[in-house]
């Protein structure tokens, strides 16, 4: 149980807004760290604060049954890893991409995407380097901190994360664009015409773990994990069902 004071009588689902009210919060002060005009908390601040109020809770990293590595591939959008933190009986899992410093999703191999270059007027090229264990490894890490946010630690620094803005390798120079203090009007230049993209799949990590496991255990296991996004996408259930009839045919 967490270390604040519980009124005697309280409900469950009392005691947990209490903790979760207590976690949300938590001044964390000095443990909130700046980087890219971005704040974020360490996972090792992270989980201590956490533990202040759940001596007794756990985490654990979701590997793919199939390869027990710690994280799942898709080739085609690229790596991700899961975790899962167990509180008071009350058990929560997060996902995160694997991504670069400019918040690029990584991938096994190397690929290069576009980025428009204002002062040049154009769109050039930029790598995104292939993930490494090291990438893994702290894609891991801000898994389990985004995993704590879920029980309202740090859960303020997240809040707006998913308003679309413009990808973070031009957030320097929109930070400078910011701090001017004199609007010059200039000629109207035509707007840059978007290089052609491919549809992204969001659903595509769990559809290639759904084919890659290998018996009906594992596959119960998988939809537990992402239960609440299978009772509401009919695709991704009728997968799952169409998997556990390939098992049950291939036992």
């Amino acid at each position: 149980m967490c270390k604040i004071q519980i009124p005697e009588g309280a409900t469950l689902d009392e005691k947990r807004t209490l903790c979760f009210d207590a976690l949300y919060n938590m001044k964390l002060g000095e443990m909130v760290e700046k980087k890219d005009n971005l704040s974020y908390l360490s996972w090792s601040n992270a989980w201590k604060a956490f533990k202040e109020v759940y001596p007794s809770a756990t985490f654990r990293v979701i590997c793919n049954p199939d390869t027990k590595l710690p994280y799942f591939v898709d080739p085609n959008v690229g790596i991700m890893v899961f975790t899962e933190v167990t509180a008071d009986d009350q058990t929560q899992s997060m996902f995160l991409p694997v991504m670069n410093s400019s918040n690029r999703a990584m991938r096994l191999e190397p690929y290069t995407y576009q980025v428009y270059d204002k002062q040049n007027r154009r769109y050039i090229d930029k790598t995104c380097e292939a993930a490494t264990m090291t990438d893994i490894n702290r894609g891991i890490a801000r898994c389990l901190t985004k995993n704590l946010a879920l029980f309202g630690l740090g859960l303020k620094l997240y809040q707006g994360e998913d308003i679309p803005c413009e990808n973070s390798d031009n957030a320097a120079d929109n930070a400078a664009d910011q701090k001017k203090t004199t609007v010059r009007r200039a000629k109207t230049i035509p707007a840059p015409t978007p290089q052609p993209t491919q549809p992204v799949d969001r659903f595509a990590p769990i559809k290639n773990a759904i084919n890659s496991v290998a018996d009906t255990d594992a596959l119960l296991d998988l939809y537990l994990l992402h239960q609440p996004e299978v009772e509401g996408n009919p695709e991704i259930k009728k997968l799952f069902t169409e998997r556990k009839l390939q098992l049950k045919q291939a036992a």
